[in-house]
């Protein structure tokens, strides 16, 4: 997956990325969610902070912050809100909002890859293995198309995602 992450040029990604991110807003899900989880990308992942800029006013964004082995979902309120925290990844500071159990609507995932079925792939650590066993809510992966693979191995703790998008479509 990395080789053909590497492959794209960083305005392939960009655009690739805002067609994902146009589908996210289609999906009636997003467009009734008022408190959604998402996440600052890593080079290579599908580009989300202007989507989370586009966002934040209109709808309550919460963003993970990493502690320990767990993840905190925070309340993005702007830029300065933010800090460099753990793998470089822009996380909010520790002191922010955080959400309130039960309240997400909808929470937007990361991956290295998907199946059709909605199984993740992720970087191995599981901090999204745990953060999803807490939550009840729709998920929802968005990744590039080359993400999207027939089968991905499963454990028992994983959990699947309601909905996968990529720039070809809605899973």
């Amino acid at each position: 997956m990395a080789a053909k992450k590497s492959a794209f040029t960083a305005t392939e990604l960009l655009d690739r990325s805002a067609l994902i991110l146009s589908r996210l807003e289609e999906l009636p899900l997003f467009q009734l969610a008022e408190q959604v989880a998402f996440y600052h990308a890593l080079p290579g992942e599908v580009q989300t902070a202007a989507f989370i800029e586009r966002w934040y006013q209109r709808k309550r964004l919460y963003l993970p912050l990493v502690e320990g082995d767990d993840l905190r979902l925070l309340r993005y309120t702007g830029p300065d809100s933010l800090r460099k925290g753990a793998f470089g990844i822009w996380e909010p500071k520790a002191d922010g909002e955080e959400a309130v159990e039960g309240a997400i609507d909808l929470i937007i995932v990361p991956g290295v890859a998907f199946d059709a079925q909605g199984h993740r792939l992720g970087r191995g650590r599981g901090f999204y293995d745990r953060l999803l066993s807490s939550l009840d809510t729709p998920k929802v992966g968005i990744c590039f198309d080359f993400q999207l693979v027939p089968s991905v191995p499963v454990e028992s703790f994983d959990h699947p995602m309601d909905h996968v998008i990529t720039e070809s479509g809605i899973y």
